[in-house]
C-alpha cells in the first residue's frame, strides 16, 4: 500500500509539472509578469503569475502577499496548479495594473534593480494601482513634488542635502543650495530640456539618479540619490509625469503613447572618445544623429593622422554637413560605439526629432 501512494503521489507531481511548463509556455505566461524577461522559470502561487528569477527574489521578500516555487524544482501540489491556472499573467496584471497612469515608467529586465524592486512592490505590496489606493500617486501625479535629495559637490566631490522643487506649473525644476529659500535657487531647469536617467554605478549608490539638462548648449549633469528607495523612483516618475503635461502641450499628439519614448532617455553607450577636427562640435556638445536615408552614417576608419591622438581605434560619423571623426581607446570601445550609432541611425525621426535638427543647426550657424 505504501509503494502504491508513492508511486501515485509522484505521478501527480510530474503531472503537475507538465502542466505549468505546458502553461508557461503559452504566448500570455511565457514572458515575466513584472520584467518581460522571456522564459520565467518561477511562479507566485499566492498571486498566481509567473515570473523570473530576478524579480522572484523581490517577490521572496514580500511573503504576505507573494509566495514562489520553481516550476521546474519545487513540487506542486493540485490545489497550487489549479490556482495557477485559474489565474495566469494576464488576468492578474489587468487587475494590479489596471490604473498605471501613462507615463508611469514599466521596468524591463535590463533595468536596475530600484526600478524593478519598486515596481513590484507598488503593485503588490502598496496596491498603487488596483483603484484601492489611488492617493498614493499623488506624489507623482499632482503636478508638484519637493524635497530633499542627496546631490553631489561640484567641487569638493561630496553629496549634500539640498532642497529640490518640481513644478508641472511652471515647467521647472528647481533646486537650492541653501535651506534658506529666500536667498533663490542655485539653477531654474526647464523640463523642455531635462533628462532623468537611473545611473547606480557612476553615482556610487544604489538609488543614484542622474538628472541631465542644457545650459548654454552644453549638457549639464546633476548627481543625486536619496536613502529611501520609494521616494527616488516616486521622484523619476514625477519627472516622467510633468515631462508627460508639457509635450503633451507642446507636441499635441494624435496618440498619447508618441510620447513615452520622450519622457526620459537612458544612453545607448557612455564613455569617452577623443575627438579629432575642428572644435565646433566640441563647442557645442552634441551632434545630431539621424538615420541613413537623410544622410547620416557611421563606420570604422583609419584617420590620416593621428600622431597627436593617444587613441588609435577610429569611428567615421558622417552627417549632411561634415564628417565628424572620434577615436576609441579600445577596439572593443570602437566596436560598441559603432553599434550604439548604428541602432540610433536605424530608428525612423518623428516630427519632434526634425524640429531639434533644425534646432541644432540654427545653433551652430
Amino acid at each position: 500500500m505504501f509503494i502504491w501512494v508513492s508511486c501515485c503521489f509522484t505521478s501527480s507531481v510530474r503531472g503537475n509539472k507538465n502542466i505549468l511548463l505546458e502553461m508557461v509556455r503559452q504566448p500570455n505566461n511565457s514572458f515575466c509578469a513584472d520584467c518581460e524577461a522571456p522564459d520565467p522559470d518561477w511562479a507566485s502561487y499566492k498571486l498566481g503569475i509567473f515570473v523570473c528569477m530576478n524579480c522572484s527574489g523581490t517577490h521572496r521578500d514580500l511573503p504576505d502577499v507573494s509566495r514562489i516555487k520553481s516550476i521546474r524544482l519545487d513540487n506542486w501540489e493540485d490545489d497550487l496548479v489549479e490556482f495557477m491556472r485559474s489565474h495566469g499573467n494576464s488576468a492578474v496584471k489587468a487587475h494590479y495594473e489596471k490604473f498605471v497612469p501613462a507615463f508611469y515608467y514599466r521596468p524591463k529586465q535590463h533595468d536596475c534593480v530600484v526600478l524593478r524592486e519598486q515596481w513590484v512592490r507598488a503593485k503588490y505590496e502598496r496596491r498603487e494601482f488596483t483603484g484601492e489606493h489611488m492617493h498614493l500617486q499623488k506624489v507623482y501625479t499632482s503636478g508638484h513634488h519637493e524635497g530633499m535629495l542627496w546631490k553631489k559637490g561640484k567641487d569638493n566631490k561630496q553629496f549634500m542635502r539640498r532642497k529640490f522643487i518640481l513644478s508641472e506649473r511652471e515647467f521647472t525644476l528647481v533646486y537650492y543650495n541653501k535651506e534658506d529659500l529666500s536667498r533663490g535657487p542655485k539653477a531654474v531647469i526647464p523640463l523642455r530640456d531635462l533628462n532623468a536617467a537611473f545611473q547606480p554605478e557612476k553615482i556610487g549608490h544604489h538609488h543614484g539618479l542622474q538628472i541631465s539638462y542644457l545650459k548654454e548648449d552644453r549638457t549639464r549633469n546633476l548627481f543625486v540619490y536619496h536613502d529611501s528607495a520609494q521616494e527616488i523612483v516616486n521622484w523619476f516618475n514625477a519627472i516622467r509625469g510633468a515631462r508627460f503635461a508639457y509635450l503633451k502641450m507642446v507636441l499635441s499628439p494624435t496618440n498619447d503613447s508618441q510620447l513615452l519614448p520622450l519622457l526620459t532617455r537612458s544612453s545607448l553607450k557612455e564613455g569617452y572618445m577623443e575627438k579629432t577636427g575642428p572644435k565646433d562640435a566640441l563647442e557645442l556638445g552634441a551632434v545630431f544623429i539621424g538615420t541613413e536615408a537623410h544622410g547620416y552614417a557611421v563606420r570604422e576608419c583609419v584617420p590620416r593622422s593621428t600622431l597627436r591622438n593617444k587613441w588609435k581605434c577610429g569611428i567615421a560619423v558622417d552627417t549632411p554637413d561634415r564628417q565628424f571623426v572620434f577615436m576609441c581607446e579600445r577596439e572593443q570601445d570602437q566596436r560598441e560605439w559603432i553599434e550604439a550609432f548604428k541602432q540610433v541611425i536605424a530608428q525612423p525621426m518623428l516630427p519632434q526629432h526634425y524640429a531639434m535638427e533644425a534646432d541644432m543647426n540654427r545653433r551652430k550657424s
